[in-house]
């Protein structure tokens, strides 16, 4: 089986991560998709507590047979990319793990915590933003290229922080972009007002 490791804040989950997770089983390139929710150690500004944040996944993906959410990074300590592929990689020993990012994420990734063991050990999924060129970062990559797989379809331009600026706004149009249960969620608990 393939395993897509989609790492990230979260901070609220929306549409567009939900289409790029069940578009990448659709598409024949995974069978499954595990959300994997950063811990409260992740610094970034606005961030929710991860409890909030994996139950907001939670709710977003509970319909999806092939999705599903992991708490593993929710620790007190900082869990570091290639931390949680190995855990995932040891827990399904007989499958192949992916690791699903935007190409914002692949522009830094010589900047992460043992990102060769990262590009040497595992397929890297790539989703694009726009039509930007990555030619430069696949050149200085190009020892790892047959781990990178530039996924050719161009998704919705929906951001966390755009969410998030829309719920300050108490803007109506926010039930465009999250799901029922997760606007629910979010008012319920208070969060990002």
């Amino acid at each position: 089986m393939r395993i897509g490791i989609f790492g990230g804040s979260f901070n609220p989950p929306h549409k567009v991560h939900k289409k790029i997770a069940t578009s990448l089983v659709k598409y024949g390139y995974l069978d499954k998709v595990i959300f994997v929710p950063t811990g409260n150690r992740y610094k970034k500004k606005e961030l929710v507590d991860a409890k909030d944040r994996f139950h907001m996944l939670s709710l977003m993906v509970k319909d999806c047979i092939n999705l599903e959410v992991s708490s593993y990074e929710i620790q007190d300590y900082l869990v570091y990319t290639y931390q949680t592929l190995d855990y995932f990689q040891k827990k399904y020993v007989c499958d192949e793990i992916y690791f699903i990012c935007g190409s914002d994420n692949l522009k830094e990734i010589t900047k992460w915590k043992n990102f060769e063991e990262i590009l040497t050990k595992y397929k890297i999924l790539v989703i694009k933003r726009d039509k930007e060129n990555l030619d430069s970062i696949l050149e200085e990559l190009k020892g790892y290229q047959e781990n990178i797989i530039l996924i050719p379809y161009l998704f919705a331009k929906v951001s966390s922080t755009f969410v998030r600026g829309l719920l300050k706004s108490s803007q109506d149009s926010v039930s465009n972009y999250v799901t029922a249960d997760v606007l629910d969620y979010i008012k319920k608990n208070k969060l990002y007002i």
